[in-house]
């Protein structure tokens, strides 16, 4: 088997694995029990904080334990929203965010909220320029993706953040869930960041939201006020733990990983264009290390996909949360790729696994399924 559908989601380690088991057969007790094992549990649960806090740059306090990637980009944008609308009601982000964030904006708009939709260039970066035109005396806050979940591309988040500084109303957040182990971010520079487990070999269901000391939030769910009262609900404290030993592992391959995978996704890149029909659609420079998005021309990409599967290579079309629904992807369109070129692609996604005697074999497998394809749809 060929994975390289690791931005839909990753193999988890099998010491986050481990982890996870030991931490259910031992420490099963809630953490907010007062007998020995839910001290137990709170103690595994606060280490985990600790070691998470560490790793990414932040301070024990600034992390709350979400369900994942979409449950921390809610928390994030409809908590700022409802916690500061007396300041403001206008919010920024951009055309090609996770549905996520965008569905978000949408229900925000429906309470009364207004939100701007920055348009992409051809390499799917937003314009520093058109966003400091669209901030105005409204605005709460902005909210960029760091690395796009599709193809890759990586926004100017320095740039961004340098500019949000003059308005210090404006909250910044990021959704850093494709880019975390990948490609660094500075959380100094964020005001809220959302990070998912499962993109970095930890388990589905854990989730970090990581908020700035003194940052307002409007919680979201109600209850025993866990997290601080962030976050209510009883923790996941096996995943949160199996996410911190996921994170740790992955932050230490990525110190000489990120130049193999880049070494692999550069051979890749240059071997598909090699192939007649074939576009790609990731940018040269400014993506991260792990995405290739790209179509051949007259294959539709549900097609391809399935004839690779049938040879034991697996990859997506779109993101993971979308490509069920065969819908065009908005992110191509938004780069101004016409709806028959988004159609026919499909995402090519490594993690530090991934070898590159794999993508040889897959070029393989490539080649001899492409002329069964053309021949069939022409």
């Amino acid at each position: 088997m060929i994975y390289f559908d690791n931005s839909a989601t990753t193999k988890p380690y099998k010491e986050a694995l481990s982890a996870f088991t030991k931490a259910n057969e031992q420490f099963f007790g809630n953490p907010s029990s007062l007998h020995h094992l839910g001290m137990q549990a709170d103690r595994l649960l606060q280490e985990a904080r600790k070691q998470i806090a560490s790793l990414i740059g932040a301070e024990v306090e600034e992390i709350i334990f979400t369900s994942g990637g979409t449950e921390a980009n809610n928390l994030a944008l409809k908590g700022a929203a409802l916690a500061n609308r007396h300041r403001g009601n206008h919010i920024i982000t951009q055309q090609t965010e996770h549905p996520s964030v965008l569905h978000a904006c949408h229900q925000l708009e429906e309470l009364g909220f207004q939100v701007t939709y920055l348009p992409v260039n051809a390499s799917g970066r937003i314009s520093i320029q058109e966003l400091e035109a669209a901030l105005t005396e409204e605005t709460i806050a902005v909210s960029i993706m760091h690395v796009n979940n599709e193809t890759g591309t990586i926004q100017p988040m320095k740039e961004i953040s340098e500019l949000l500084k003059k308005y210090p109303k404006v909250l910044f957040h990021a959704d850093d869930v494709q880019g975390r182990g990948k490609v660094v971010l500075d959380l100094k520079e964020i005001d809220l960041c959302s990070l998912s487990a499962h993109k970095f070999h930890g388990l589905k269901g854990s989730g970090v939201l990581y908020k700035k000391k003194g940052v307002k939030l409007s919680p979201l769910l109600s209850g025993g006020n866990q997290e601080s009262g962030w976050r209510s609900g009883t923790e996941n404290t096996a995943g949160i733990i199996a996410m911190a030993k996921a994170l740790r592992l992955t932050e230490e391959k990525r110190s000489d990983g990120v130049a193999e995978m880049e070494e692999i996704q550069q051979f890749l890149r240059s071997e598909l264009e090699k192939i007649n029909g074939v576009r790609i659609h990731t940018p040269k420079t400014e993506a991260a290390p792990h995405i290739l998005n790209f179509s051949i021309t007259g294959v539709k990409g549900e097609v391809l996909i399935h004839a690779l599967e049938e040879r034991g290579c697996y990859l997506s079309t779109t993101s993971a949360c979308s490509s069920r629904q065969k819908k065009t992807s908005t992110v191509l369109v938004a780069m101004g790729l016409p709806a028959a070129a988004a159609d026919s692609s499909v995402r090519l996604s490594l993690s530090y696994e991934n070898t590159m005697e794999e993508a040889q074999a897959f070029l393989r497998v490539l080649n001899e399924t492409l002329p069964k394809l053309t021949k069939v749809q022409r």
